[in-house]
């Protein structure tokens, strides 16, 4: 009984690889969908077909009602349909396949565009993390993967600050003169002030704003030995 169903199922596996060999081309020339692999398509050119594959992590946008555009994007950012299939995973150093966006196994604000194998390091601005499923950078404490402890750097809003109210207060970093910590309703959030400055606390408890590290006793010499025009390029 076995035996006749592994036969079936060869049968079907091969009725289909058959029917897509005989693929037609529907026109001279255009780039049509595989009907179950995303990551492979037809190139026709002269009504001759030839059978291409994306690179491993890209998938075949087969969104041109045309079919005259040749395009492999990235998985996440094609609707695949009932084209499931895809070639296994090609990895490489923080790539899971050899094109994509990945999260770091360790930092949670931290996340790596990988393209042919080669890896981008790239780091969510203070107080965010690269949520893995909308793949942008959000709040830490919005970000499930997020270690509690990497949330604004474990650091906790005080119980009561004078002068300000208990619903938002600005807090300095222990550290980092360029970083500093605001709370609001009880939430710690980690946040840095604009490449050039840094924070400098206020006259009451819980307040303060980013000014010139000249005007910040202890972190005049924070930029000393920065390129700020460089840091500025690099987003930072």
């Amino acid at each position: 009984m076995k035996s006749f169903a592994c036969l079936l199922v060869l049968s079907a596996l091969t009725v289909s690889a058959l029917a897509q060999e005989n693929f037609k081309c529907p026109d001279d020339f255009g780039f049509y969908p595989h009907h179950i692999s995303c990551d492979k398509y037809w190139k026709c050119d002269n009504n001759a077909a030839e059978l291409k594959t994306c690179g491993n992590g890209l998938a075949f946008d087969a969104s041109d009602p045309k079919f005259l555009t040749e395009n492999c994007d990235y998985i996440h950012n094609v609707d695949c349909g009932d084209r499931s299939q895809l070639e296994p995973a090609i990895s490489a150093p923080h790539c899971e396949r050899l094109y994509g966006i990945f999260a770091d196994d360790a930092k949670c604000d931290v996340f790596w565009n990988c393209w042919n194998g080669e890896a981008s390091r790239y780091q969510c601005s203070p107080g965010l993390a690269y949520d893995r499923e909308a793949r942008v950078c959000m709040w830490a404490d919005q970000v499930p993967e997020c270690k509690s402890d990497e949330v604004a750097g474990g650091f906790t809003c005080p119980a009561d600050v004078n002068n300000v109210g208990n619903s938002f207060s600005r807090h300095a970093h222990p550290e980092d003169c360029r970083k500093y910590y605001i709370c609001l309703e009880g939430q710690a959030r980690e946040y840095g002030c604009p490449i050039g400055t840094v924070f400098k606390i206020g006259d009451s408890d819980g307040s303060g704003n980013c000014e010139d590290p000249e005007d910040v006793p202890g972190c005049e010499d924070y930029y000393k030995d920065v390129d700020l025009k460089m840091l500025k390029k690099q987003g930072y």
